[in-house]
């Protein structure tokens, strides 16, 4: 999933190829998610720099969540052979190596049909994308990246505080160590997911992690769709519906608000959990700005 839909890749996606208003509420009301108020919240905020290198750090030595990689289930998972996807869509060839075809029964194991179909969708509007400006990419490393690239939304890789593109990128990397990829090449799949929600950075960078970005901003706001043939996006649909995917898309965004509302603190989402959530308790940038503890 992306929560961008405005930026224009074209030529930075082509070139690296080659290289609220918190006045309205009380800020000590709560919303009743995790027991979160808005002035813990801008307790919290008030170092938030320190939030996310404390997070990082926690990341770094901890062990990983209860659900490891490989382990959670939601009950759809594939029967044998369930996992074998069309050699090509679109003209843009689906990988068919061990690894990706592990990456898929597991992304079908833990994942909604619905989001299942939006990762893949996410790899055949990013090929799709690149090859029409002739950016050279590693096919298996970009499916790879793009079918892992949700897994922070899945409740059993969900963290209390980390962004879902970070949870999504720890949970990949767990996985893919299982699979013996190099580290490398598994770096290359965490920058890919931690980012791909923020393109003007992604966009900057290598062309797989360029292509996550893309291809699920496409999919999530149809971002550049104007760029794909009618006939190939006709076929992409086929392959893999959207099934009510903007329904469960915004259903997903205020499970995490309401749960887990400092996950999305200064991220997108939060604009989403301010307009539908009543006394949403996540302080906006201006609210960490003026608690600052600073005399002025």
């Amino acid at each position: 999933m992306s929560d961008k839909s405005d930026v224009d890749t074209s030529d930075s996606l082509t070139s690296n190829s080659r290289t609220r208003d918190s006045r309205a509420s009380d800020p000590g009301r709560s919303n009743g998610g995790e027991g979160v108020t808005r002035r813990t919240a801008l307790g919290c905020g008030a170092g938030v720099a320190a939030i996310s290198a404390a997070a990082a750090l926690a990341t770094a030595v901890s062990a990983p969540p209860a659900a490891a990689a490989g382990t959670a289930r939601r009950g759809n998972a594939s029967a044998p052979g369930a996992d074998a996807l069309p050699r090509t869509v679109a003209g843009v060839r689906i990988p068919h190596s061990e690894l990706a075809r592990n990456t898929v029964r597991f992304v079908r194991s833990v994942s909604s049909g619905t989001l299942f179909n939006h990762v893949m969708r996410t790899y055949l509007f990013g090929s799709l994308l690149c090859d029409r400006r002739g950016v050279h990419y590693d096919g298996e490393l970009a499916f790879v990246a793009a079918a892992l690239h949700d897994l922070g939304l899945v409740e059993a890789y969900r963290t209390r505080a980390e962004r879902f593109e970070v949870d999504g990128a720890d949970a990949a990397q767990r996985f893919l160590r299982e699979q013996r990829m190099p580290a490398e090449r598994v770096a290359v799949v965490w920058d890919a997911i931690a980012l791909h929600t923020n393109a003007g950075i992604a966009t900057r960078k290598r062309p797989e992690i360029a292509m996550v970005s893309v291809g699920s901003g496409a999919d999530f706001s149809g971002n550049e769709l104007q760029r794909i043939p009618s006939d190939a996006l006709e076929e992409i649909l086929a392959a893999f519906p959207r099934k009510g995917f903007k329904q469960d898309a915004l259903d997903t965004i205020l499970s995490l608000c309401r749960t887990r509302p400092m996950s999305v603190l200064m991220h997108p989402f939060a604009e989403v959990g301010r307009r539908h959530i009543p006394e949403f308790p996540v302080p906006t940038v201006e609210d960490l700005l003026l608690a600052a503890p600073f005399e002025e």
